[in-house]
């Protein structure tokens, strides 16, 4: 099997474990994710709009202690780009059904919450394939340290992940049950 089917046999079983595990509800992964982040006050956040049955970050994007941003797909094949974000800001509908600011500053986040269908313990996830994550962490990460932290159910642990090169590790990994353990090498 190549790499592509195996990714693309991974990505549906993986949305479809999250969407049973969606269904049953996050439980307090939220408060979880905001305690997470308390030691990263002051540094500028990345957090996303959940769609589907991603998990709801939206709780700790709020009570972050400091600027809060969201991705902005610019074009395909290019990295994020990130727009100041906070409650109550007008927002309006980016690519893929994700919702995005109308407006604000461009803003260049140090900790990114990443959405993800799958994840293994060794801090690879698996995102929906079109590499926006990938591309961006890498341009982060040439450019200034940042800390990559996946917010998914634990039900959407695999074993392992099918990588490519270009695949770019988690930092971290949260969920409703708290963190998971990354095992590097």
């Amino acid at each position: 099997m190549t790499l592509a089917a195996r990714k693309a046999e991974a990505r549906r079983a993986a949305a479809a474990a999250r969407a049973l595990a969606h269904a049953q509800g996050q439980g307090q992964a939220a408060e979880l994710l905001a305690d997470w982040l308390a030691p990263h006050r002051g540094r500028v956040l990345s957090g996303y709009m959940p769609i589907r049955s991603e998990m709801n970050p939206l709780p700790a994007m709020t009570s972050h202690d400091g600027p809060v941003c969201v991705p902005v797909i610019v074009k395909p094949g290019e990295p994020l780009r990130f727009r100041e974000w906070s409650p109550g800001v007008e927002m309006i509908e980016g690519p893929f059904g994700a919702r995005v600011p109308a407006e604000g500053a461009w803003l260049e986040p140090e900790v990114l919450i990443v959405p993800l269908l799958a994840f293994d313990r060794r801090g690879f996830r698996l995102g929906y394939g079109g590499g926006f994550y990938d591309r961006t962490l890498e341009r982060l990460r040439a450019r200034h340290p940042v800390t990559a932290v996946g917010f998914a159910f634990a039900a959407q642990e695999l074993p392992e992940v099918p990588i490519e090169p270009t695949d770019q590790p988690l930092d971290a990994i949260l969920t409703e049950n708290g963190p998971f353990a990354i095992r590097r090498g």
